[in-house]
């Protein structure tokens, strides 16, 4: 994986990378805040979703809506906040690269003086309303909230959901979201890269007009939570809702982004689940019929992560069927192990997927983004064939000793969700959990 690139941090510390691609006459300009919602404390969670939404207000000399200078432009934009990471991206016809970096640098630079007490309260209100509809409306909506609750302490970074507890975001002050963003919003805790139809030395250039006189702020400490006790039995919860058909959630502690076994447990879940062909998706639904459908995933946080299994109950079929089917074909991987065919397919996918995200420039996953992300996680912006080699380098004894150290049943959380009035369909020893 080839992907050139030219690093320099300016006098401010603002990291900046360039990787000149002439194949279209696109820009794209990406910016990674090294903020996410691990850099809250409990009673004040959200700040980071919601500086997301603050951040497209507009800023000292463009006090309007963030979207339509740039669409007029031709461009397409967006941004995210996760426990880790807060991102800005534009895609911008050449012509348009300065307005982009402009507006870019004038948020970075001089939000606080715009940001009024009409804005913050109508951006908390559209958080609030964004929190009811992705989580506690939506079934199985807070299942994650009652997940994370239990497997780390409530001190934890991980704890709670990126978008905040409801409370906490109703609680917030003004003055508590502008030291919020005087911590974490500024150079020397960013990384901005140019990539597409940009010569190189024009977008050093570029970086330092814009970016270069901005205040460099200070290097926030980095979080470094006690790591969680480790689980000497299972704990199994119960969480009602609005729903028809009960679901099971099975959930692990499991390695850190990028750590050791990362990787392998990313082809661990592949070969349980990625697909109609895998381990657990032809037992439970083609076989057995005890599921409607079957997910696993390995999700990757930079100071801890998580395994995560999600069955949905078939008509007809009980929880506690399904419970047993799971933990049958999970127990056979772990003692026999995986198939050659099984991890091939697997590392064929992860390479499919690797350079299925680098076809663009831009947008969340393009080769600006993946710049970034190993820049900001890894300080080591070329990381790309190294990241590739640990999917490569997995075979069937690494992914089976991986499979059984993170994934025994005396360390996991069970979560029944079940319709509401029926806690008796939810596996026997369950205890209920209250989240919001």
């Amino acid at each position: 994986m080839d992907i050139p690139f030219t690093h320099r941090t300016l006098d401010n510390g603002l990291d900046v990378l360039v990787h000149q691609d002439r194949n279209c006459p696109i820009v794209a300009v990406n910016v990674w805040y090294h903020v996410g919602s691990k850099n809250e404390v409990p009673g004040r969670t959200g700040f980071a979703h919601l500086f997301e939404h603050l951040m497209f207000e507009g800023s000292e000399h463009y006090d309007h809506g963030y979207f339509q200078p740039l669409q007029d432009a031709g461009a397409s934009l967006n941004g995210s906040t996760n426990a880790d990471r807060t991102n800005y991206w534009e895609v911008v016809p050449r012509n348009a690269l300065e307005l982009a970096l402009w507006m870019e640098s004038d948020r970075m630079g001089y939000l606080l003086p715009a940001l009024t007490d009409a804005k913050f309260n109508n951006q908390r209100e559209v958080v609030l309303n964004e929190r009811r509809q992705n989580y506690e409306n939506r079934p199985y909506g807070l299942a994650g909230s009652a997940l994370l609750g239990e497997l780390y302490p409530p001190d934890h970074p991980y704890n709670w959901l990126t978008i905040g507890a409801a409370a906490d975001v109703r609680a917030a002050h003004l003055d508590d979201v502008r030291q919020f963003f005087q911590t974490y919003y500024h150079p020397r805790n960013a990384s901005l890269t140019l990539a597409g139809d940009v010569d190189v030395d024009e977008g050093l250039r570029l970086a330092e007009k814009y970016f270069g006189d901005l205040t460099p702020g200070v290097e926030p400490a980095a979080v470094r939570p006690a790591a969680p006790a480790p689980r000497t039995g299972e704990k199994r919860l119960v969480l009602e809702d609005r729903i028809e058909l009960p679901r099971l959630y099975l959930a692990w502690h499991s390695p850190s982004l990028f750590g050791a076994d990362d990787a392998a447990m990313d082809l661990v879940a592949d070969v349980l689940a990625g697909g109609k062909t895998s381990r657990l998706y032809r037992a439970l639904v083609y076989e057995q019929r005890v599921a409607t459908e079957v997910a696993a995933s390995q999700n990757s946080r930079e100071i801890a992560g998580y395994f995560q299994v999600v069955a949905t109950v078939a008509p007809g079929r009980t929880l506690a069927e399904l419970e047993a089917a799971i933990t049958r074909e999970m127990d056979r991987v772990a003692a026999d192990g995986m198939t050659t065919e099984e991890i091939e397919r697997g590392v064929a996918q992860a390479e499919a997927h690797f350079i299925s995200r680098l076809q663009t420039v831009g947008g969340f996953g393009g080769k600006s983004d993946q710049l970034n992300a190993y820049n900001v996680f890894l300080k080591d912006p070329g990381f790309f064939n190294r990241d590739l080699e640990r999917y490569r380098a997995a075979d069937a004894a690494v992914l089976t000793r991986a499979a059984r150290k993170w994934l025994s049943q005396d360390t996991r959380v069970t979560l029944s969700v079940v319709p509401a009035g029926r806690p008796e369909l939810a596996l026997p020893g369950s205890s209920p959990v209250s989240v919001s």
